[in-house]
């Protein structure tokens, strides 16, 4: 799926974790600038790989959802779906 920066696939958890180390690091002060624009460059990648992660696991729990002969509903499978008002 989504790759670091070395070219190697990262998980959502592996992502996650690392993107959590990053905030910690960057809250805690004491890197030099150089550091924190590094540190920082890093969270926004983690951030996109996590946010592909995510989109991609609800794109798959709305294809769950929907089930096979929904994909065409039309007349007469009116409340096949809860209302999303």
């Amino acid at each position: 799926m989504a790759a670091d920066t070395d070219g190697t696939a990262l998980g959502y958890e592996q992502a996650r974790d690392e993107l959590i180390e990053v905030v910690r690091r960057l809250e805690a002060g004491g890197t030099t600038l150089e550091e924190s624009l590094a540190l920082w460059e890093r969270g926004e990648e983690l951030a996109g790989v996590c946010r592909h992660w995510l989109e991609g696991a609800r794109a798959r729990l709305d294809a769950a959802l929907a089930g096979p002969g929904t994909a065409g509903a039309g007349p007469g499978t009116a409340g096949a779906e809860p209302d999303k008002d």
